[in-house]
């Protein structure tokens, strides 16, 4: 018990350690608590956070900050509804497609299947098989009962929809407009001492920010590489297909390997073991390989500089507690709590000095 009073105490005793652990927990609670409810206000945020980095640019240019901002968010308007008019139908009629063919490629699979004890029979037997596929259709039955239940809730997801769609460009509008304000609001909450909290926050700020803008690039560019390369190709599906594999990479390193099932699926389904389905399969495992060891340290350079391990620790804690969105933001909370423990780590080096500074100037004899 000594031993963890006397720690609680040389790290505790500090008031700028406690006033960032109080933040921090109260952060934390309100997140857990009203997540869902301020859904639309941190999306907001995040978009605010893409788009602040225009901004910054324009402003270099001398451009006044409202009218920066004004050009910024009608060129994000129009961004949003080329995907909504432009993409989005084209997508839904991909996602219609693949419905009505997903009977017939459920058939085929298992007669595919029924062949395996034929051609190998040391490996699997007939009663295994018909263990595996009738797992597959009691899967395949709670996934179509769980469609059903959101088709029926649908009505009430639609208004959610049409609500958030006026409603999170109006929050990402006043973000841009208000930043200075609405931040100088926050801070007047603060104690006036919080030198410790206000490092973490610029040290945050900065990586998140770069981190959501260039992961938003790596979006768009391996989905841009992936639709150009299953087209080219003849993939069916391609536009579907290729979102999801550009999704994918919100996902570090589970994301690319997850998708490579679904990619080699239909693939097979069209083509059988043959040239195209080696190709479609090869060209995309070389298109992660050059995303993860050409254009992530090209986009992220000095931004996140964690360790894998400590991704896929960071992906499974969070993802465990928080399901999809804990995924979604595993890497900018391990950055935050990677400059927790930096900044905090410099200040006791900084206080330590200083007491040892002070200490030497007592003992230093009077002349």
């Amino acid at each position: 018990m000594n031993l963890i009073s006397g720690w609680f105490k040389r790290h505790f005793s500090d008031p700028q350690v406690v006033i960032l652990a109080v933040l921090l927990i109260i952060g934390t609670v309100v997140i857990l608590m009203l997540g869902n409810l301020l859904a639309p206000v941190l999306a907001s945020v995040v978009i605010a956070y893409l788009l602040e980095g225009l901004v910054g640019i324009l402003q270099k240019y001398k451009v006044p900050r409202l009218v920066a901002v004004l050009l910024v968010f009608f060129g994000f308007i129009i961004f949003l509804f080329f995907l909504l008019l432009g993409m989005f139908p084209l997508i839904w009629k991909q996602i219609g497609q693949l419905f009505q063919q997903l009977p017939t490629m459920i058939s085929w699979s298992q007669r595919e299947l029924l062949r395996l004890p034929e051609r190998y029979p040391d490996f699997i037997s007939e009663q295994q098989l018909i263990q595996i596929t009738s797992v597959m259709r009691s899967e395949l039955t709670e996934l179509g009962q769980a469609i059903l239940s959101r088709s029926v809730a649908s009505v009430r997801g639609l208004i959610t929809i049409l609500v958030y769609t006026f409603l999170m460009p109006l929050l990402v509008f006043f973000f841009l407009k208000d930043k200075v304000r609405l931040i100088q609001w926050l801070t007047q909450f603060l104690p006036d001492d919080r030198s410790l909290a206000a490092e973490v926050w610029h040290e945050v700020d900065r990586k998140i920010g770069n981190y959501i803008r260039g992961k938003f690039w790596e979006i768009l560019i391996v989905w841009a590489a992936n639709y150009l390369t299953f087209k080219i190709l003849g993939l069916q599906f391609a536009l579907l297909i290729s979102l999801f594999v550009g999704l994918s990479v919100l996902i570090p390193y589970f994301g690319a390997i997850a998708m490579v099932f679904p990619v080699a699926s239909i693939a097979y389904f069209q083509w059988g073991w043959s040239s195209h389905f080696a190709y479609v399969v090869a060209l995309y495992i070389v298109i992660q390989f050059l995303d993860g060891n050409i254009l992530v340290p090209l986009l992220f350079s000095e931004v996140v500089n964690i360790h894998p391990v400590a991704i896929m620790v960071a992906v499974l804690i969070f993802g465990g507690m928080w399901g999809f969105w804990g995924v979604f933001f595993a890497i900018p909370l391990a950055t935050l709590v990677q400059a927790v423990l930096k900044t905090w780590a410099q200040h006791r080096i900084k206080k330590t000095q200083e007491t040892q500074t002070e200490e030497g100037l007592e003992k230093r004899p009077a002349t």
